[in-house]
């Protein structure tokens, strides 16, 4: 089992933002994180890569328990990840971006090795034309590759992605599903955020859904649209299923 999260709750004052939170993701399966704004899904991410640790429960990831380890000792396990607001190290080219996740990821590799492994990683995302222009210089939908490249130079067994198809249009989320899927093909197995609905349900092997904190239904996307749970608290209507799954 790639991750498995057992019994997870995280508290900041008053505010109870997960509530004994358990799932296994299988290596090599991609597995969607879906839920109404608010309901802890980025929290839940920040748990499992060590932005946060939880008060109660246990993150095991890969055999290993990694509960309330710092996100750097998180990435040099093989845990990479690609977050929801690109922040890209405007002043540096792309590949020197990407060069950042290969020196401080899995293998800690040494500048030279860097490189090419950015370039191995720009090439996966079909951004490799554009590594020595300014991060600053791309567009929305390539900062989002770039993020990306960046996670995958880490050289990680899995990726955290948080909402990277958020302001693409219909053309570049379907250029980005596609290459989702290709790191999937390498071996890479992948836990994603989204709201963009059709493309996680259609991308997706599995689908959790948190609502306040709670999850409340996990299980195949067909199953997960058709929970009363899931269209009370987030759907909102019923009708909405076939749209979901493209029929």
């Amino acid at each position: 089992m790639m991750l498995q999260v057992r019994g997870v709750s995280k508290r900041f004052g008053g505010l109870q933002a997960l509530t004994d939170v358990s799932f296994d993701l299988a290596e090599g399966e991609i597995l969607g994180l879906i839920g109404p704004n608010g309901a802890g899904k980025t929290t839940l991410f920040n748990a499992v890569n060590g932005v946060y640790a939880p008060e109660e429960g246990k993150v095991i990831f890969r055999g290993e328990d990694i509960t309330g380890l710092p996100s750097y000792e998180v990435a040099r396990r093989g845990m990479s990840r690609a977050h929801q607001v690109v922040r890209p190290l405007h002043e540096l080219s792309v590949l020197e971006n990407v060069m950042v996740g290969a020196c401080f990821g899995r293998e800690g590799l040494s500048l030279s090795a860097a490189a090419v492994r950015a370039n191995e990683a720009l090439t996966q995302v079909g951004l490799v034309e554009r590594a020595h222009q300014p991060a600053g210089s791309l567009n929305v939908a390539q900062k989002k590759r770039l993020e990306m490249a960046r996670a995958l130079a880490a050289q990680p067994y899995l990726i955290l992605l948080d909402e990277v198809l958020a302001g693409l249009n219909p053309s570049e989320i379907t250029a980005l599903l596609d290459t989702i899927r290709a790191i999937r093909d390498q071996g890479i197995t992948i836990l994603m955020i989204e709201h963009v609905m059709q493309a996680v349900m259609n991308v997706s092997d599995r689908v959790l859904v948190l609502d306040y904190g709670v999850l409340i239904s996990q299980g195949l996307p067909q199953e997960v649209v058709n929970d009363p749970q899931v269209i009370e608290a987030y759907l909102g209507d019923p009708e909405m299923t076939a749209r979901l799954l493209g029929e």
